[in-house]
Order: C-alpha cells, then sequence, then structure tokens
C-alpha cells in the first residue's frame, strides 16, 4: 500500500496530465520531484565542511521520440542516470533510447528491473538472466 500511494501521490507519475497516462499507467510528459538526505559520512570527508545535505533531483523522462531533444537539453545536470525497465515488457524500443540517451550523457546508469514479482516463481530466474545478458548486450555495442 505505501508504496502504491507514493506511486500515485508523489512521483511524478502523478502530475501526468494526459487522460492516456492515467489509462495505460505511463508517463507521457516529463516530470520533476526532489528530496534531501543528509550527506553520508565519507562524503562529508571528500566535500569538506561546505555542505551537509545531498539533494536528489529525480527526472521522470518518458523514452518516447517527442522529448529526446529536451531530454539530451538537459544533460548538464545528469549526475547519474537510473533507468527502470519493466521485466514483463521487457526492452522495447523507448527502453533502448533511453540506454542511448544514457550513454551519452550520464558517466554512471544504475539498471533496475521492475516488476519481477509479477513473474512465476518458475520463470523468474530465467527471464532474469535472459534480461541480464541483454542488457549487458545492449550496453556493450
Amino acid at each position: 500500500r505505501a508504496a502504491r500511494a507514493l506511486s500515485t501521490m508523489s512521483s511524478t507519475a502523478s502530475f501526468d496530465k494526459h487522460p492516456q497516462s492515467k489509462e495505460r499507467g505511463i508517463t507521457l510528459d516529463l516530470g520533476f520531484s526532489a528530496f534531501t538526505s543528509d550527506l553520508p559520512e565519507h562524503v562529508k570527508q571528500v566535500a569538506g565542511n561546505e555542505y551537509d545535505q545531498l539533494q536528489f533531483t529525480l527526472v521522470d523522462c518518458p523514452g518516447h521520440a517527442s522529448l529526446i531533444r529536451t531530454v539530451i537539453g538537459g544533460a548538464q545536470i545528469i549526475d547519474m542516470m537510473l533507468l527502470v525497465i519493466d521485466l514483463t515488457k521487457g526492452i522495447q524500443t523507448q527502453t533502448a533510447e533511453c540506454l542511448v540517451i544514457g550513454e551519452l550523457t550520464a558517466e554512471h546508469m544504475i539498471v533496475v528491473l521492475n516488476k519481477v514479482d509479477l513473474l512465476t516463481e518458475s520463470t523468474r530466474a530465467e527471464k532474469l538472466d535472459k534480461m541480464r545478458k541483454g542488457i549487458r548486450k545492449a550496453l556493450s555495442k
């Protein structure tokens, strides 16, 4: 319930105004949200006393072609990319486009495989392995 509340109330997807977005359960508009966290001790040692908070700004970048220029235009603020892949759907056209954008705009990328719990236990390990190999192959090109 908590995850559902967060994803419908405070995530960038909850602010998307397109009716199609709500129908399909996907984000169609760029979305922005942010939060702060205390600076970890190992980072404080590097940063000195100048900062005591770390700010995370999340930019939800839908993968459709009409927003690619916008995403690339805002690339100077990207420190790290978090690419979320729906494991039940796999790598789609927009996923591949986002992988390319990530390689061009971010030094670091974390790939998150989402909806793993929706797979049957008997096929889960096989599908996870297949997806990992597909992602490695796509990133090695």
